[in-house]
């Protein structure tokens, strides 16, 4: 009982600090910009994929924002390079950077909610609390490891297609996703299905990637997916990021077996 109480007073505590820290030290790796009016430095990052040349790119990341996209694509058909960048005027915000952060921020929210000088009583509360911190962390992750499944007429229509001088060409659609610690630009090349061979029209469902084949219809007019060109770049701080959430949902767990092999000592009374 009285080691009990030593880990209820004691050793939760020097637990929560340190998930505190290493999560404050997670939520740093998002930095965006503060109240104090620091901007946040633009990095940028070549794409590239191993043995094709058809797309190159530099993308420039901005916390959770691309503030600049400047894409080569060269056609497999003709061999013409087509180049387009963002226009000045626009940025896409990264919405899986935002939410991630804001989960890791609920997170801390949470722990700081039960400073050293908080007493917990029973085992039940410091479970009830690791749970809490777990659900916001797996959310953080899977914010990252887990992009949205998009329909293509969903991609056609998003405000992506209007981020770029010159404008896309209409039979070329690109998406930009993070996928674990990788930022990802999908340019899909499509051509128009004549009326005459639509008779085995069958649109594609919601995927992160679609493959050539794929079919939707979009604006009154039939289309297919011809060639699908990915390229990626390696972000180190979302790299950091994800080992910290891992690390920070390992103490979490320890903890509450911990807590677990205490309780089930003294089943019968309430803990």
């Amino acid at each position: 009982e009285e080691e009990f109480k030593w880990l209820l007073q004691e050793e939760v505590h020097a637990v929560l600090k340190q998930l505190q820290d290493i999560l404050t030290e997670a939520s740093h790796r998002f930095a965006l910009p503060s109240g104090s009016g620091a901007a946040v430095k633009q990095e940028n990052f070549v794409l590239s994929t191993a043995g094709t040349d058809q797309v190159k790119g530099v993308l420039t990341l901005q916390g959770d924002a691309l503030c600049q996209a400047d894409v080569n694509l060269k056609m497999p058909r003709n061999n013409q390079l087509l180049h387009f960048a963002f226009r000045e005027d626009k940025q896409w915000k990264l919405q899986q950077i935002q939410d991630a952060r804001n989960h890791v921020n609920q997170a801390i929210y949470l722990l700081m909610n039960r400073d050293v000088s908080y007493q917990f009583r029973t085992g039940s509360e410091v479970l009830k609390l690791m749970d809490a911190v777990m659900l916001q962390l797996s959310r953080a992750r899977n914010r990252l490891t887990t992009p949205a499944t998009l329909t293509l007429p969903e991609i056609a229509s998003s405000g992506l297609t209007k981020m770029f001088t010159p404008a896309l060409p209409p039979d070329i659609l690109v998406n930009f996703y993070i996928n674990l610690n990788k930022l990802c630009l999908t340019v899909y090349q499509l051509h128009v299905l004549q009326p005459s061979t639509t008779k085995n029209f069958k649109p594609a469902g919601g995927s992160i990637l679609h493959n050539p084949g794929a079919m939707f219809e979009f604006g009154s007019q039939r289309y297919e997916v011809s060639h699908v060109h990915k390229v990626e770049c390696v972000v180190p701080w979302l790299n950091d990021a994800l080992v910290f959430f891992t690390v920070s949902l390992q103490l979490c767990q320890q903890l509450k077996d911990k807590i677990s092999v205490f309780s089930s000592y003294w089943n019968y009374r309430p803990y």
